[in-house]
C-alpha cells in the first residue's frame, strides 16, 4: 500500500466535506495562489508525490473512494498557479517542471486505463459531475457495454493542451522539452479528430449541433441526447499557439510542420489550421470544435431557455424541464429532468446536483476558454448573446457577460437586501439555476472562491 496521507491539506470545507478531493483542491489552489503562493505550489506538488500518486500514475480521488476518477485538472491548476505567482521572467520554473514530470505518469495512466478501445475516445466514469448522466457512471451499465463520454474525452484533450503549453514554456530554456511538446501536440490532434470524426461524426451530432455521450453496446453506438454540461465541456479544450512562442523552438516547429503537411487526414475538422484573420503574425488554434461547430454549440450555451441563466451557465439545459430524457433498458426506466435546485434523487447521497444548478468551476473554465477563442478569432467572430436577443458580442464580451452574471445571494432577500447580511458573503457549493440562491454546503470556500479570480479579471478588463 503506497498511500500515506499525513499532511495539512486544503479541504472543501471544515464540517460537511472535511476530506480532500483531488479536483476540488486544484481549483482551491488557483484562488489560494493570491493569498499564499508557497502553500498553493506545495499542495499541487504534494498530490503527485510518491505517497499520494499510485506507482501506475493514478491520483487519489477522495478519501472515501481513492480509486475513483476525478477530472484531470491538476496540470491546469499548476499552469495557472505558475503564471499567477510571478511576473514574466521571474516565475517558478522548478515548480512547473516538478509537477509536469510527475503528471506524465498520470497522463499515461489515463491513456492506458480509460481509452477502452485505444481510439482516443475516453470513458472515465464518474468524473466529478455526480448525477449528470442518465446512468450512475461509477457503476456497470444496465445495458452492458460502455459509455464513450464527451466530457471524458474533452477533459483529456484539455489535459493534453495544458501539458503542451507547459512543455512549450519549459522548452524555452531546455530544448529537451520540445520532444514532449511535439508529443502532446500530436496527441491532442488525435483526440480532437476522434471526437469529431471516429465512426463518421465521433461524438458530434450534426442534426442537433451538439456533443453527446454515446452508449457502445455490441459494436453499435447510441447517442444519449441529453443537453448538459457534458456537451459544453468540449469547448474548454482549446489552446492558441502564438508565432513568437513556437518561432523560438525550431525542433518543435519542424515536427509540427511535417505533421501538418503529411497527416492531412487528421486536420479534417480541426481549426488549428486557420491563421488569425486580424494579425500579420500567424497563430494556430488547437480546438475540438471548428469555428462553425463552436458557433452552433454557443447558440445553446447562450440561450436563456437552455443553459444561460441570469446567474451563470446551468449544468443541464432548461429544455429538459418539459422534455425529460427517458431511456428504457432491461425492464428499467432511467430519466434526466431539469432540476435547478436540490437533487430529486438519492444518487451520490442526494446532497449534490448537476442536473440544472450552476457550478463555479466549470463556469470558470468556460469563461477562460471563450477568452482564448477570442485571442485567436478576434473581434471578427461575434455571436448573439443572449440567443434571440439581436445583440451581438465578441467572445471576450460573452466571457465578461457570463462573469458578470456570477451568482452571490441570488433572489434570497434575507441576504441580498438586508443591510445587516448583504456584505456577509457565503461561498455556497453550487447555485440554483433559476434564482441564483446558494445550495449545498454554505461555506464551500474551495472552488467557489474562484469568485475572487472573476472579480479580479473583471477589474483588470475595465482598466
Amino acid at each position: 500500500m503506497h498511500l500515506f496521507n499525513r499532511d495539512v491539506i486544503s479541504m472543501p470545507d471544515k464540517w460537511e466535506y472535511p476530506w480532500y478531493a483531488a479536483w476540488d483542491l486544484a481549483f482551491h489552489m488557483v484562488a489560494f495562489a493570491r493569498i499564499d503562493p508557497d502553500f498553493a505550489k506545495q499542495q499541487l506538488v504534494l498530490f503527485v508525490r510518491e505517497w499520494y500518486m499510485h506507482p501506475n500514475g493514478q491520483l487519489p480521488a477522495y478519501e472515501f473512494a481513492f480509486d475513483d476518477v476525478n477530472p484531470p485538472v491538476h496540470a491546469w491548476a499548476a499552469w495557472r498557479v505558475y503564471k499567477i505567482t510571478g511576473a514574466k521572467g521571474a516565475r517558478d520554473r522548478h515548480f512547473l517542471a516538478r509537477v509536469f514530470q510527475k503528471l506524465l505518469l498520470n497522463f499515461t495512466w489515463w491513456v492506458n486505463r480509460k481509452d477502452v478501445e485505444g481510439k482516443n475516445i475516453f470513458s472515465g466514469g464518474f468524473l466529478g459531475l455526480d448525477n449528470i448522466g442518465v446512468f450512475d457512471r461509477s457503476k456497470p451499465l444496465p445495458t452492458g457495454g460502455h459509455l464513450e463520454q464527451a466530457d471524458g474525452t474533452a477533459w483529456m484533450a484539455f489535459y493534453c493542451a495544458t501539458m503542451l503549453s507547459i512543455a512549450l514554456k519549459l522548452a524555452e530554456r531546455d530544448p529537451a522539452y520540445e520532444d514532449m511538446a511535439s508529443k502532446f501536440f500530436e496527441h491532442f490532434v488525435a483526440i480532437a479528430d476522434a471526437m469529431n470524426c471516429l465512426g463518421g461524426t465521433g461524438l458530434w451530432d450534426e442534426q442537433d449541433g451538439f456533443y453527446y455521450d454515446q452508449l457502445r453496446v455490441d459494436g453499435q453506438r447510441f447517442p444519449l441526447r441529453i443537453r448538459s454540461m457534458v456537451g459544453l465541456l468540449p469547448l474548454i479544450a482549446c489552446e492558441v499557439l502564438d508565432a513568437e512562442v513556437i518561432g523560438r523552438l525550431p525542433a518543435f516547429t519542424k515536427r509540427m510542420q511535417w505533421f501538418l503537411d503529411n497527416r492531412k487526414d487528421l486536420a479534417r475538422h480541426i481549426s488549428y489550421m486557420k491563421p488569425s484573420e486580424n494579425s500579420d503574425r500567424v497563430k494556430r488554434l488547437l480546438a475540438i470544435p471548428t469555428r462553425e461547430r463552436l458557433g452552433r454549440v454557443l447558440r445553446y450555451l447562450l440561450d436563456e431557455n437552455e443553459f444561460l441563466s441570469s446567474y451563470g451557465v446551468r449544468s443541464v439545459s432548461r429544455i429538459h424541464k418539459d422534455q425529460p430524457y427517458i431511456f428504457s433498458a432491461n425492464g428499467g426506466t432511467y430519466r434526466v429532468d431539469y432540476v435547478p435546485g436540490e437533487s430529486s434523487t438519492g444518487v451520490f447521497g442526494g446532497n449534490s446536483n448537476w442536473r440544472g444548478p450552476i457550478w463555479f468551476p466549470v463556469n470558470y473554465l468556460l469563461v477562460e476558454a471563450l477568452e482564448r477563442y477570442h485571442h485567436f478569432y478576434g473581434d471578427a467572430f461575434k455571436v448573439e448573446c443572449p440567443t434571440g436577443s439581436g445583440q451581438w458580442m465578441t467572445l471576450r464580451e460573452v466571457a465578461a457577460e457570463i462573469t458578470r452574471r456570477r451568482p452571490c445571494h441570488g433572489q434570497d432577500e434575507r441576504f441580498a437586501g438586508d443591510p445587516h447580511w448583504r456584505n456577509l458573503l457565503l461561498f455556497h457549493e453550487y447555485f440554483h439555476g433559476e434564482t441564483g440562491c446558494g445550495l449545498g454546503a454554505n461555506h464551500q470556500t474551495g472552488w467557489t472562491a474562484l469568485a475572487a479570480r472573476c472579480i479580479e479579471d473583471l477589474s483588470r478588463a475595465r482598466k
